[in-house]
């Protein structure tokens, strides 16, 4: 029988409509469910941005059957939005909040609404007209009000949003007004068009195609190339155009027409978009937020990590542990005088990096530094440009961008030298060197002194360093850390078939494995194996999920969970039974097809008893949880898992596990 795939990019609506329930439940306070909604409509654009171009120009009638379904989720999800802002308008407005929403301004708070759009709003009021001899070009997710005057011309105004506060918030007679900046202009359009008669004020937004478009010949200059692209990326085609499903036929066929979106996906919405700026709402009532959760930081003796360290590895549950140890870690390394040289990969720092500063401490404290920058990570590009410009000029030696690949390994390497012995100390994780991110999502992080990762991890960047295409395979052999695009798609494939013939000798055979996306057919299709074999896997991926669980005859042996919290699920864990003599790895590479053969990946073995102890029991309260996680359908919808007598939160139980709180 022919394997049975769910599309990738429908599987990616079912986990964002899993973000849009979270959204929508009571319990969740107000301030998060405003937040959960700005993620899902950030995600949206991307999508849009990213993803949605690939099916504008479908030209097989099964792509377009696709394409099609795409438009329905998201048509659906959108509804099911407006429906969970509307009832959380109303539960916001029992505790004096007051939102102006779908509603006329209040007459109240009229003259203090006005005082705002003459002394602010009113310098961004720069009027165009659609009309086919003039040159209008809408920016990528810039919001405009289009404008129904009754001569027969269509203004457009621009809602500065990038210049502006998206709310205008205020505070009167005990109560919290909160206003889009949209009504506010609508309310004085009368102003702006004093002498025209205005039929109607409709919003849209277009999505434009972030595809840069980079050639292999092109990458050898890879920084300045991108700069310039960069600067393009915003004139990409149009893949989406989101309007206000009041605006009349006519109007958005001229609309339509007049700025040459014929290709793009025309998606009918409310009155307001870019909703992600939600998040940006201050409410003033108690309770708004989540209780706050302290993580936990790891005691460190006064003779410091590399002491610390050499005595034993040492995991971190990141954000549950404080990722102050992290930054003592490269702290250490730039003033410690034994160390000599420090290599690490980076794919997306903080805007404002203490790790990049410290690594610029240690270059300018004569110690070598090797920084392998991925100028290609999406949407980060112009932040690591500019980093590797600050580290070079610090005299670190920046490597960039492979011609064909993307480094997306996170693993650092410190060497230390005294009594002429060198020392090797690592640090390899799930999650990026970056410690703003690294406070909502949730990931693994080992510090270790054993040689043999370590000795796998210097010959990487020995490789790393040649910067060369990798076409010959045994240009590197790892023993222990498995290496994408080396090793580790077929060390995966043979650990599952190690536990294939476990099943088939009768012997109990089990594998869990936690990633953020499943996607690759091979890996997919070697899943299935196991499930005929008789091997129970249980799987919590909490995004793409292309693999169709409980089929009979295929996956019946297969169970997927998707867990949505307050933190973002990032780390990934395998395991493997393997007889009772259990194999545990932890790495960066989702099992997609980009990460297991065109990106550089580490994933590597944790051999300790206790912290294998530790990941087992964060597995089993993952699996266990059934408040935050849902079981995925055959089809990749999110089936409701029915709580127990005893509620089990993962996230939250985690944080008391790791903190003893």
């Amino acid at each position: 029988m022919a394997f049975q795939f769910i599309n990738r990019d429908i599987s990616w609506l079912y986990f964002n409509r899993r973000v849009l329930e979270e959204a929508a439940r009571t319990s969740v306070p107000a301030a998060e469910r405003l937040n959960f909604l700005s993620i899902y409509s950030s995600n949206l654009d991307e999508f849009s941005r990213v993803r949605v171009p690939a099916h504008m120009l479908a030209g097989d009638p099964k792509k377009k059957e696709v394409a099609l379904e795409v438009q329905n989720l998201m048509f659906s999800q959108q509804e099911y939005f407006g429906s969970i802002l509307s009832s959380l308008i109303q539960e916001l407005q029992q505790q004096g909040v007051l939102f102006i929403y779908n509603r006329d301004i209040p007459p109240e708070i009229m003259p203090e609404v006005s005082n705002y759009f003459y002394s602010y709003i009113a310098a961004y009021m720069r009027v165009m007209f659609l009309q086919s001899d003039s040159f209008f070009f809408p920016e990528n997710n810039y919001i405009y009000i289009a404008v129904l005057l009754g001569d027969m011309q269509i203004a457009l105004l621009p809602i500065p949003s990038d210049k502006l506060p998206r709310f205008f918030t205020l505070n009167k007679d005990g109560k919290q007004y909160v206003l889009f900046i949209d009504d506010i202009i609508k309310a004085h359009l009368s102003f702006i068009f004093a002498d025209r008669s205005i039929s109607g004020a409709y919003s849209f937004k277009v999505s434009r195609d972030a595809e840069l478009g980079l050639s292999e010949e092109e990458e050898e200059r890879l920084a300045s190339k991108l700069e310039k692209r960069l600067s393009r990326r915003e004139l990409g085609l149009v893949s989406r155009l989101l309007y206000d499903a009041k605006m009349p036929e006519a109007a958005l066929s001229r609309l339509i027409a007049e700025l040459g979106m014929t290709q793009a996906m025309i998606i009918s919405g409310g009155s307001y978009h870019n909703l992600k700026d939600l998040s940006s709402i201050k409410l003033g009532v108690s309770g708004a937020h989540y209780a706050p959760w302290v993580p936990r930081q790891l005691a460190v003796s006064s003779e410091g990590m590399f002491s610390r360290i050499a005595q034993g590895d040492m995991l971190l549950h990141l954000p549950f542990h404080s990722y102050n140890t992290i930054l003592r870690f490269f702290n250490e390394a730039a003033l410690d005088p034994a160390v000599t040289e420090i290599n690490m990969t980076v794919y997306r720092l903080a805007t404002t990096s203490l790790i990049a500063e410290s690594l610029i401490t240690a270059a300018l404290s004569g110690k070598r530094v090797n920084v392998f920058v991925e100028l290609k990570a999406r949407f980060d590009e112009a932040n690591n440009i500019n980093w590797a410009r600050k580290m070079k000029a610090a005299g670190v030696k920046v490597i960039y961008s492979i011609p064909g690949l993307k480094v997306h390994a996170k693993v650092a390497l410190v060497k230390r030298k005294t009594d002429n012995k060198t020392t090797l100390f690592g640090l390899l994780g799930t999650g990026n060197f970056n410690e703003v991110k690294a406070a909502f999502y949730t990931d693994h992080m080992l510090l270790t002194a054993d040689l043999r990762l370590l000795k796998d991890l210097d010959n990487l960047f020995s490789v790393l360093k040649r910067r060369r295409r990798f076409i010959d395979p045994q240009s590197l052999t790892p023993k222990h850390l498995l290496i994408a695009p080396f090793n580790m798609q077929p060390s995966f494939e043979a650990l599952i078939d190690r536990e294939i013939q476990h099943a088939k000798a009768g012997k109990k055979a089990l594998m869990i494995v936690k990633v953020n996306n499943l996607e690759d057919k091979r890996m997919i299709s070697k899943l299935y194996d196991a499930s005929n074999a008789g091997v129970s896997i249980r799987l919590i991926v909490r995004g793409i999920c292309r693999l169709a669980p409980g089929v009979e005859g295929q996956s019946s042996n297969i169970v997927v969970h998707r867990v949505i919290d307050r933190y973002l699920e990032h780390g990934r864990i395998f395991y493997f039974l393997n007889d009772g003599f259990s194999e545990w790895f932890l790495g960066s590479a989702d099992w997609m097809s980009r990460n297991l053969y065109r990106r550089v990946e580490v994933a590597f073995p944790v051999y300790s008893p206790e912290l294998q102890a530790q990941l087992s029991h964060i597995l089993d309260l993952y699996w266990s949880d059934n408040v935050q996680a849902v079981k995925l359908a055959e089809n990749g919808d999110n089936l409701q898992i029915c709580a127990t007598e005893t509620p089990v939160h993962a996230q939250q139980l985690m944080y008391h596990w790791v903190t003893g709180l």
